[in-house]
């Protein structure tokens, strides 16, 4: 497994026990408690932290991207997070850390769209970024959906010498 993808994982484990501990927190009132933010200074710490390494892994990362392979101009998969009553469609870009994340997704996207042709290509995580820097409704990357909901926005991808 690669280092990001288990950068995630972590990330993703300790959002959920932060999650969980508000949401109890909250059953007894409305308001979380004044000491939350100390009692749980760690995990928010540690969360920081690992999400900073991702946003800087991210930049150097080589990625799998699906493309739609009917088209006569490849066209990258991408996915809408907007609203259908939004004027804008925003999207993000969805990237895969292996192949095997790849194919899973292309068996979803089968199911959702027919049977269309899917092609994959490998692109650096700064070179989707900038593919799509000059997109207003381009909001980040995707990594490894739609099994996870993880997004970096692209803003947030940048390089730990900058």
């Amino acid at each position: 497994m690669s280092e990001l993808k288990d950068l995630i994982k972590k990330f993703i484990e300790i959002d959920d026990d932060l999650n969980e501990k508000i949401e109890n927190a909250l059953d007894d009132s409305e308001e979380l408690p004044e000491s939350f933010e100390e009692d749980n200074e760690e995990q928010i710490n540690q969360l920081g932290e690992i999400y900073h390494e991702i946003e800087h892994m991210v930049f150097h990362e080589e990625f799998i991207i699906v493309s739609n392979a009917n088209s006569e101009e490849k066209e990258i998969v991408a996915l809408i997070v907007s609203d259908e009553d939004e004027e804008a469609e925003e999207f993000v870009i969805p990237a895969y850390t292996d192949e095997e994340e790849a194919n899973e997704a292309i068996k979803t996207f089968k199911e959702q769209f027919g049977e269309n042709d899917f092609a994959c290509d490998k692109k650096l995580g700064s070179e989707i970024v900038a593919d799509y820097a000059e997109d207003e409704e381009f909001i980040g990357i995707a990594i490894n959906a739609p099994q996870w909901d993880f997004v970096i926005g692209s803003e947030e991808v940048h390089d730990c010498s900058d």
